[in-house]
Order: C-alpha cells, then structure tokens, then sequence
C-alpha cells in the first residue's frame, strides 16, 4: 500500500508534506512498547514477517523502530522522499485552484518558492513541540526539570526523589521505567483524576501542583513532598503548523480524538483538497494510519467520492456529531474513547475502495483494547508480560517473554529477538 500511495502522490501532483530535516536515525532509549503490538500491526507487514519468528506483545523501542523501518524499506518509498528540506509556507491559490509551498534547501540555504500542487498532505504528526507547563516558583527549581519528549532514558534518575506532571500514558510509563532501574521515590501530580493503579509502595499519586520552593513541592490539596531532585512534565504536546498559511492551520485544543475542521478526521473541511494524517489522539497507530492514507488516495485519484464531498455544512455537522460523542465520555473511560476510536475506523473503513482498503478484524482489536486495559488494572508492573493475540488469521498468540519485563534490562533488538530465533530453528 505505501508503493501505491507513494506512486499516486507523484502521478497526481500531489505534495506529501513531510519534515525530512535529516536522514532518519536512531538513538538508543530505554523505552518498550506501552501498548500490545497486536493492535497497531501494519496489515500488510506483520512482525513475525519481519523479524522471521514470533515475538512477544510488548517489545522494546528499538525493535517497534526496526519494524517500522523495515516495512518502510520493503517499500522502497525512501527514493520519493526529499531530506534536508524544510517547509516554509503552504497557501492556497483562489484563483488558479493551487497550492502553493515554499520550501528551503537546509544545506544550501535556498528557497524555491516557485513549488505547486493539485493536493497536499500535511503527514508531520503532532508529538514533536512539547506543552510546558509554568508552576510558582519552578524557574527557581535547583534541580533538572525536562519534558517527557527530552526523556532519554530511567538510568539517571537511579536513586532520585521525582515529581512527574501528568496523568496519562507518559507519566504512568516514565514513573514505572524509573521504578524499574531503582528511582528512590516518584510523585505523579494529576489534574483531573488519579490514573489509580496499584503502584508499588515509592510510588503515589496527589492533585496538581501549586508551588515549588526550593526542593520542596506544594500541591492542590495542602500536601507536600520535600527532596525533589528532577520534575519531569508529561504534560503533553502542542500541534504547530506554523508553516501552513492560517486559513489552512489546524488548531487544537489538548490531544482530541476528533479535531476540528477536519472532516473525517482527515480532510481540512473549508478545502477538501488538504488532508491532515494521524492528528488525533491515538489508541490505534499503524494500521489506522494506513486505513486514512487509503482513503485520502482513494479520493485523491477519485476513485471514491466523501459522502458530504459538496457540502462544508454537512461536513461541519458530521464533525461536531463525532465531537459530541467524544465530550460525553468520561476522562476515565478508556474502553469508551477505544468504542469511539474503533467506530471511527469502521466509518472511514466504508468510505474506502472496498477492494484496496486495509482491513483487520476491529471486534479482535477492540477486544484486545480491552484486555490492554484490564491487565494494567489488575497489575501494572506484569502488564507487559501478557500475550495477546493476533488480528490476522491464523489469529496466533504471541510467545510469552523469557524474562519479566520488571527484570529485563536488556532492550535491545538482539537481546529481545534472539531467544525466539534460537526456538524456531531447533
């Protein structure tokens, strides 16, 4: 599907908009996968094709990376890809009924400001600019403060006293990484509800913070914590499309799962002609990514027609439909945002070429979501070690790690891998 997609971008005059600052490396983190990898499988591009064997549900970051790199080569889209090229400035032209980009050589220095196209794809994601919090008294903090998106890695912070800002999946999955290599104590500060886990006994949940003076740090309901020695925000990120011209710039309010303006939570709703991939908050990632690549080919090339494809009103109406919904959930209902996230695939699925769209089976997905879930609830130190099951026929459980996740300190692909190498070829 990439091949194709890439292909009908170059056959169609079509811009795919896409930061290719550098050519793409890897640095080591000390992060796993915080999800079952069964949920965001590409459909055409399984794990067990591309490492060889059957791995476990929850790998580590350098083997998701691996994956994703393979399945990029298997494609061989590299060639279509411009590196150290920046975008400047996208418009729209009225009147001839193009869009407009400037772009800028990033070793030359120069700009080509003479670039149009028929389409554009705005594909940069949204977890690169980081949403810094300000709080009393931190700029006077001794100690490091640093955003989730600067975290390298729970080894620096052996035998520290943390307060981690958050209350979703980075403050849960950095406090349980620092756990795991011996953080003496972390403090996570909520701002509408407890995650609620059973933590291990160094680690505590308490309401927003107030104030820090000095080391010590002051929270919402009078409580304190004194010794801190790093403060790391989760506190999320903010989409930046500066270089989009502003009647053309998605804006957003927090992380939604159904952003405004954009109509099927891709197509920009004023002009249908730009289309925003993978925007939305994020409980399905490649598989769903693909699914709305597909359809933005499939309407590109007009092989489908959207089912509002004249109408900005309705366009408009089917968004704030969506919205409505995701506003009656409540923060804490992971299974409802999973209900949401997967009806939105269903629909998008509908609106596709019935005969190229990817599909996997979303009742396995959804049923997966919600073991993910459970499991965390019932222990989120031993979540990562629980199989899951494949989406795909012959819907095969994944192996069980040879070691716990609490105790495995090696991530890296070799380490993980080899042991179900060595099993398939005895």
């Amino acid at each position: 599907m990439v091949n194709l997609f890439i292909q009908a971008c170059i056959d169609s005059k079509l811009f795919l908009l896409k930061f290719c600052r550098c050519s793409i490396e890897f640095t080591c983190i000390r992060l796993w996968s915080n999800g079952p990898k069964e949920v965001l499988e590409y459909t055409d591009y399984t794990f067990e094709q591309h490492f060889g064997c059957p791995i476990p549900s929850y790998p580590p970051r350098a083997v998701l990376y691996d994956y994703i790199i393979g399945r990029a080569k298997a494609g061989d889209i590299r060639k279509f890809i411009r590196f150290q090229t920046a975008v400047r400035y996208v418009d729209f032209d009225v009147r001839n009924n193009e869009f407009h980009i400037t772009v800028q050589d990033l070793i030359t220095k120069k700009s080509m400001t003479s670039l149009t196209f028929d389409y554009v794809i705005v594909a940069t994601g949204h977890y690169t600019t980081p949403n810094v919090c300000n709080f009393e008294g931190i700029s006077k903090f001794p100690g490091r403060v640093l955003h989730s998106h600067d975290y390298r890695g729970a080894d620096e912070f052996v035998g520290k006293n943390l307060l981690i800002i958050g209350g979703s999946y980075s403050a849960e999955d950095i406090a349980m990484q620092c756990y795991k290599f011996g953080a003496n104590s972390i403090t996570i500060s909520y701002r509408s509800c407890p995650m609620g886990f059973k933590w291990p006994d160094n680690i505590k949940e308490v309401p927003i913070l107030e104030r820090i003076e000095g080391r010590t740090a002051y929270f919402q309901d009078g409580t304190s914590v004194d010794n801190i020695d790093c403060i790391i925000m989760c506190t999320g990120y903010r989409h930046n499309h500066s270089y989009m011209a502003e009647h053309l710039r998605l804006y957003c309010s927090g992380n939604p799962y159904i952003p405004s303006n954009l109509y099927k939570g891709i197509f920009w709703s004023a002009q249908p002609r730009l289309a925003y991939l993978a925007m939305q908050n994020q409980l399905y990632t490649l598989n769903m990514f693909d699914i709305q690549a597909a359809l933005v080919r499939d309407v590109f090339l007009d092989y489908v027609q959207l089912p509002d494809d004249g109408d900005e009103k309705n366009r408009q109406e089917d968004i704030s439909q969506w919205q409505s919904r995701e506003k009656n959930i409540s923060i804490d209902d992971h299974e409802g945002f999973s209900d949401l996230q997967t009806d939105y695939i269903r629909d998008i699925i509908s609106c596709c070429d019935q005969n190229t769209v990817p599909k996997f089976d979303l009742e396995r997905a959804t049923a997966g979501m919600y073991k993910f879930f459970q499991d965390k609830r019932e222990n989120i130190i031993t979540y990562r070690d629980q199989p899951f099951s494949s989406i795909f026929p012959s819907y095969k459980q994944a192996p069980l790690c040879q070691t716990p996740w609490i105790q495995n300190m090696d991530d890296s692909i070799q380490g993980f891998i080899s042991p179900f190498q060595a099993i398939l070829f005895q």
